[in-house]
């Protein structure tokens, strides 16, 4: 069979994503008023994709666990990814507290937090009294099969997709003809995306103009310490702990990269990593991991795996201990520590959930104001690009060190579009 010919790299999505991040950045710098107005495009093309998500994990995680025929099977990979995104997120929290501690950016900032401005912050630390483990995983459990995909949980429709996937494949005439009506809304809600990714470019023009026109590059400039601290630490947990992991298992890690460059072109214009997660997964089933595994894998990584996230989260708190000349003891960043273990699980659960997790920790830690999190709020959508690339990679590597370490993997199909 014949192959369609390759694009050319002018005729690709992700070229012309970056040429609207480029433009948007020029839109908002050299006419700020302007591209703080054009918010709403970057808005509407997340909703689109939000809308389509729930029903992308939903058929894609109902379909996988159906069609095994073992369910065992599905509970050991479960387990397996499970254990694999605490290790994980564990030393991307520890690398991030490492590195803060070398760099210490803030220091020197001497800031006093009672002079701070916390109005920008009020609505994070009220989300933040109201956030805690158990509510997290109460949350976990949907008030209504449709209410969950009502309100675009993504964590909620997973549990729903497990669930039906059992039920299913216990249903033993009725299987099969169930297994492929599935599929067929799989494909249905699959070709929508493909329509949706279209305005992409438009999304990322919106976006990139409204942060640069609403924050300004002045703000880069007066926090770029903790930034470059960021977006370096990223990059080496990237290209080294991925990349080492990557490659034990058989991977190069420049490959994979490569691989879903229009995912993260396209998560660098959005700053969400949730447009990118439909693409993503039929991505995983082309490069050759099973459909159980990329169904499964990728929804709960994105809740569980968010290696960039756990990064950031160390980092800024120990941002705020130096700049505001707070003595914190080897004790207080243990105890940090484990509870960012926790906490950092339920930042993609809630809008805003990296301030809100945030601020729910310094809260946990009495030595640390929580006022501090206000010198981040010039500059944290800047850092949101470098937390949710590296959550995508980090999901993207995860994929598929489970499915080789499950057998659910075809070389030769990772091969042949892998090149």
């Amino acid at each position: 069979m014949e192959t369609a010919p390759a694009k050319k790299f002018y005729q690709t999505l992700y070229f012309y994503v970056l040429i609207a991040i480029v433009a948007g950045v020029l839109t908002g710098y050299f006419f700020p008023s302007t591209g703080a107005k054009l918010k709403p495009l970057g808005d509407a093309f997340i909703k689109l994709i939000k809308m389509i998500v729930p029903g992308v994990i939903f058929t894609t995680v109902a379909s996988g666990i159906a069609s095994v025929k073992e369910n065992k099977k599905i509970g050991r990979i479960g387990f397996k990814a499970f254990i694999y995104f605490e290790i994980i997120s564990t030393l991307a929290l520890v690398i991030g507290l490492i590195v803060a501690k070398f760099l210490k950016p803030g220091q020197g900032m001497n800031v006093n937090p009672v002079t701070l401005d916390i109005s920008g912050i009020e609505s994070y630390t009220e989300s933040a009294k109201k956030f805690d483990t158990t509510t997290f995983f109460l949350d976990i459990i949907p008030d209504s099969f449709f209410g969950a995909f009502a309100e675009g949980k993504i964590l909620q429709v997973l549990f729903l997709g497990i669930l039906s996937g059992f039920a299913i494949s216990r249903m033993g005439a009725y299987r099969d003809p169930l297994v492929k009506g599935i599929d067929y809304f799989n494909h249905f809600f699959f070709r929508v995306v493909s329509i949706i990714l279209k305005a992409a470019p438009v999304g990322a023009f919106g976006a990139m103009a409204f942060t640069i026109g609403k924050y300004g590059i002045e703000s880069l400039l007066s926090l770029g310490e903790l930034m470059a601290s960021v977006y370096l630490t990223c990059l080496f947990f990237v290209f080294v702990i991925l990349g080492i992991i990557s490659w034990l298992s058989g991977f190069s890690i420049i490959r994979i990269l490569k691989y879903i460059k229009e995912e993260i072109f396209l998560v660098l214009g959005t700053s969400s990593s949730e447009p990118a997660l439909p693409g993503l997964m039929k991505k995983m089933e082309k490069a050759g991991c099973s459909q159980s595994i990329t169904g499964l894998v990728i929804p709960a990584g994105y809740t569980f795996n968010l290696d960039g996230t756990s990064i950031y989260l160390t980092m800024a708190t120990m941002f705020i201990a130096y700049a505001t000349n707070t003595q914190i003891s080897l004790w207080d960043e243990i105890v940090l520590l484990g509870i960012l273990m926790l906490t950092s699980k339920g930042a993609a659960a809630v809008t805003g959930g990296g301030f809100i997790v945030l601020a729910a920790t310094l809260s946990s830690i009495d030595k640390l104001p929580v006022a501090g999190i206000a010198l981040l709020l010039g500059v944290d959508r800047f850092m949101s690009e470098a937390r949710a690339i590296t959550n995508l990679i980090g999901n993207t590597v995860a994929t598929l060190v489970i499915a080789k370490w499950e057998k659910e993997f075809k070389p030769d199909e990772f091969s042949e579009n892998l090149r």
